[in-house]
């Protein structure tokens, strides 16, 4: 017998234990109990625990074999003899789960339709539910008579039933629940609110794919026939949508916004909870506009509910993000949250005021978070950390109060997750206030000594070796590196060892004090300390060579790596011993990302000019070069910079199968086109790609290579190549018509006529753009990158980007006009931001490294302004970048 489970309860609510009945059941003794359906006396008491039973396995995951299955379910069917009301309702929802196959569901289907025609309006109810369940298309026309007629029923739980049905059929069935829109439009107009509320939900969806017919919809539901409060919410989600599609919202009459004001005024909370949440999302809403939005959501900030507590307090946080000042005014209100019982609002209030608050206001926030930190679980600190790195950045000269916090909270107990945050912070506040970077790199020391996890020691220790040499007294950190390499696990101890080699190197007066730390580490277990120990003592020492100068030396050892791992591992996996040592220049700088591309399209139909600009560009592929190099006309093009992403130049599933690969050369273009022939009934002879440069006034054709022959589903290449200016990115459009010799094939013998035909076939424009000239090559250390590239280099200048959606969709098209590769994740920009700092890096055609910094900011009317600074090995590829940035 099942023993039962003891539970505990939410501990907010109390300790009070309870029981489980379901523990230990098994599958196959409550198969062995649905024997009782076979009862000639059914037990309808009995009847139902089963059922209970049953239910609770299939929902816990547990399958039923087909056999299985099909005994319960002919066992429950047996027990529509029974007369129980609630043995029938289990009845329903054992066949719903069960979800019998065709030829079952005709066993069935008559008890189901004259439960639907019954005088009990709970049997018609589930039956309507059940029956549209299971039933097919076929089935379906033979009831459709009588689910209209239910929609409009009197009885508001049958009318429930029948358009929650026809919402989950207007999945399978669109062709038939659309024949239903006079009754359910006669069902927005019914008195009963859930019935209100669920027609319009499917009228709504019946008619989601016209956006005018749902602009009407919502103009004539909006002048005041929709009374349920639920239907009210749904209108008022509907009506934020028309705003966002059509702009209504801006200047002169304005019906729908109109709407949403006066839904602040509803009797229902939950209708003005709705109206207010929509207007403080509208795009480029205005103070003025959300002043009367920001006084109901203050008023419920003090009700005795908690869900409406909370859901003010969240609705003012997303607010906050975007319009700081137009919350101010609720502040005092929200600091009586930060002691609510309800740990979630407390935190929400808190991170709201960290967000709207000034810096005079700094210390006393502190002071109540002290407190109020300890209470809370990891997921809900890690939100107020993030809130609190913030509102340094804000306000740099309270760095040291909210530094002190952060430093105290990290020595306290919790999750990985929870310390990377804290530590991911006061990294950034070091990086971002150069006040800061004393106390916090002290702060990182302390916790370094009792930190439980390697990843978080190994990304200090990372950290300390680039910031710690830079500092007025580099000495003072030893002591905690060296304990690492005494104390630590052998991952921690071999990142220890390269920080001192780090201080030994960029701090003269430390040498000799770093070289006997060294020393000792040579008799460490783990290879990987001793063999990084040889290594740099024998560089710092000068017994071994890498480069003519010191800075060579320091290049090597801590220099960024300028290839991907995965490139490096495969170039070395290849590498085979010989007398010529492996050159590191020989590996790919770029992730590749595609094949030569010798196969169909199966993408879609771009909307404009082809171009892979937004797409991640392949390396310079050694087959590529090898192809490139057989063929006489490009010989003497030089060195292959840069091959693209393959572009489409067809739709999917067309007679004729085309992309091009951009190859990129210091003077010259070549033009890959992959063809593909889909057609098994044709030979297509001299395929040759026409290109018209007319709008490419730089480019100037110099050679074209045709495809003699391009036979049924056998990929081949045609080429034309062109001449540009070296030194100048050339960018322009071409038209490509496709052009070809066609011969009829008979497909039974392959034989191939003799004659053919000319032909051509139109394919999509191409554009070269200024993303091509630049290879996408990342640095694992973007800051010490940037101070090793000269200043004199730097080129800075400010632009308007104008409006954009959001700030993200600013920084994805920076990146794509540049073709560069992000670096250190910055090209993931959080939700609500109002400013973002984009870390780029690549390699411009003439191999020339090229960094660069983005720094986006967006006002209230989604105005974007950005601070670009690059650096480069050229200063005049810095002005180029520039140019680039102008003219995109």
């Amino acid at each position: 017998m099942a023993q039962p489970l003891v539970v505990k309860k939410d501990d907010d609510l109390d300790e009070e234990e309870y029981y489980s009945p379901f523990l230990g059941i098994e599958k196959g003794a409550v198969l062995q109990e649905a024997r009782v359906f076979h009862d000639p006396q059914l037990d309808a008491r009995r009847c139902c625990q089963v059922i209970t039973k049953l239910l609770y396995l299939l929902n816990q995951g547990d399958t039923f074999t087909k056999v299985e299955a099909t005994e319960v379910f002919f066992a429950t069917t047996k027990l529509f003899q029974s007369k129980d009301v609630g043995l029938r309702r289990m009845v329903y929802l054992m066949i719903k789960e069960l979800s019998p196959s065709a030829d079952e569901v005709i066993i069935v289907t008559s008890s189901l339709m004259k439960d639907m025609n019954s005088k009990t309006d709970m049997y018609r109810a589930n039956a309507i539910r059940v029956l549209c369940r299971i039933i097919d298309s076929t089935l379906l026309t033979q009831i459709e008579r009588y689910l209209k007629q239910a929609i409009v029923d009197k009885n508001p739980v049958v009318a429930s039933a029948a358009l929650v049905s026809g919402i989950y059929l207007l999945q399978t069935s669109p062709e038939v629940v659309k024949r239903w829109s006079n009754e359910v439009q006669e069902a927005v107009q019914s008195r009963a609110a859930l019935v209100q509320f669920h027609a319009l939900a499917l009228l709504h969806q019946i008619r989601q794919n016209d956006r005018l017919a749902v602009s009407k919809l919502v103009t004539s539901l909006t002048r005041g026939s929709v009374r349920s409060p639920l239907a009210q919410c749904l209108l008022i989600r509907y009506t934020s949508q028309v705003i966002r599609e059509s702009g209504v919202n801006q200047g002169g009459d304005r019906p729908f916004f109109d709407f949403l004001e006066s839904c602040l005024r509803n009797k229902a909370e939950m209708v003005i909870l709705e109206a207010a949440r929509a207007i403080t999302e509208l795009n480029g809403v205005t103070s003025r506009e959300l002043t009367p939005a920001i006084t109901v959501l203050q008023l419920f900030l003090s009700s005795s509910k908690p869900v409406l507590r909370f859901a003010a307090v969240r609705t003012l946080n997303k607010v906050a993000s975007t319009h700081p000042l137009a919350v101010t005014n609720c502040n005092i209100d929200m600091e009586s949250l930060i002691s609510d019982q309800n740990r979630s609002i407390a935190t929400l209030a808190i991170t709201t005021l960290l967000k709207t608050g000034n810096e005079s206001s700094v210390d006393r926030l502190m002071k109540q978070m002290t407190n109020f930190m300890s209470d809370i679980a990891d997921e809900f600190k890690i939100v107020v950390v993030e809130a609190i790195r913030s509102l340094c950045l804000k306000f740099p000269l309270k760095y040291r109060s909210l530094m002190n916090f952060l430093s105290n909270i990290l020595r306290e107990e919790g999750g990985f997750e929870y310390k990377k945050a804290i530590v991911d912070s006061i990294i950034i506040l070091i990086r971002d206030i150069p006040d800061a970077k004393e106390s916090g790199l002290f702060h990182l020391c302390e916790f370094i000594e009792d930190c439980e996890f390697t990843y978080l020691s190994t990304q200090i220790l990372h950290f300390l070796g680039n910031e710690g040499p830079k500092t007025s007294d580099p000495s003072k950190y030893i002591r905690y590196i060296y304990n690492r390499v005494i104390l630590e696990n052998a991952t921690v101890r071999a990142s220890a060892v390269s920080t001192l080699a780090k201080f030994g190197a960029l701090v003269d007066s430390l040498k000799p004090r770093i070289f006997v730390l060294l020393r000792r580490c040579l008799f460490d277990g783990d290879d990987e300390v001793r063999d990084r120990a040889t290594l740099y003592l024998k560089l710092l020492g000068g017994e071994a060579t890498v480069g003519e100068t010191e800075k060579d030396v320091n290049e090597f050892l801590f220099g960024s790596l300028d290839v991907p791992l995965v490139n490096m591992e495969t170039s070395l996996r290849n590498y085979e011993p010989s007398d010529v040592p492996f050159d590191i220049s020989s590996v790919p700088k770029e992730t590749k990302s595609q094949p030569l591309a010798e196969k169909k399209s199966t993408g879609k139909k771009s909307a404009g000019p082809a171009s892979a600009v937004s797409d991640p560009v392949s390396t310079v592929d050694a087959s590529y070069e090898k192809l490139l190099s057989s063929i006489p006309e490009f010989a003497d093009f030089g060195k292959l910079f840069k091959s693209s992403a393959p572009v489409e130049l067809t739709e999917a599933e067309t007679e004729y199968s085309v992309n091009v690969v951009k190859h990129i050369f210091d003077g010259h273009v070549v033009l890959q086109y992959n063809c593909t022939n889909t057609i098994p009934e044709q030979l297509l002879e001299q395929v040759i790609v026409f290109v018209d440069a007319s709008e490419a006034d730089e480019f100037l054709e110099v050679a074209s290579k045709p495809l003699e022959s391009l036979p049924y589903d056998s990929p081949g290449q045609t080429f034309v190549a062109f001449e540009k200016p070296e030194g100048v990115i050339a960018t322009g459009k071409f038209s490509n018509i496709l052009k070809f010799i066609v011969k009829e094939v008979d497909p039974s013998t392959g034989e191939t006529e003799d004659d053919g035909v000319e032909d051509e076939y139109q394919l999509e424009d191409l554009e070269i753009v200024s993303a091509d000239y630049m290879l996408k090559v990342g640095v694992s250390n973007f800051r010490n990158a940037w101070e090793n590239m000269d200043p004199e280099t730097e080129r800075v200048d400010e632009y308007g980007l104008g409006v954009r959606e959001s700030l993200a969709e600013a920084v994805s098209a920076v990146i794509s006009i540049l073709g560069m590769q992000p670096c250190e994740g910055t090209d993931v920009v959080p939700s609500n931001s109002r400013s973002h700092t984009c870390l780029l890096s690549g390699v411009f055609i003439g191999n020339v490294k090229v960094l660069v910094r983005l720094s986006f900011g967006i006002s209230a009317p989604k105005e974007v302004a950005m601070k670009l600074a690059v650096r480069s090995d050229d200063p005049e590829i810095s002005d180029k970048i520039h140019e680039i940035v102008a003219n995109g």
